[in-house]
């Protein structure tokens, strides 16, 4: 079974590539039980999704901020 730190970093390598189904297997077992790793996994990929966005040119500013209408 995998420990917190290898579910960390086999995070991160998920969004460089593809698991093996052996990866994928032992991951998703330590995920239903671990609430910390669950919760750093699904930040990884709303930070990978801001990002991408971001990155797209799909930064948006609002009026409600101070400096947005600049």
């Amino acid at each position: 079974m995998l420990n917190c730190k290898e579910v960390t970093e086999m995070c991160s390598q998920e969004m460089e590539r593809d698991l093996r189904l052996q990866e994928r297997m032992s991951l998703r077992m330590h995920l239903m039980m671990c609430s910390g790793c669950s919760n750093f996994r699904r930040q990884m990929h709303t930070m990978r999704s801001a990002m991408q966005h971001y990155a797209s040119g799909g930064a948006v500013s609002t009026s409600d901020e101070p400096g947005g209408d600049r």
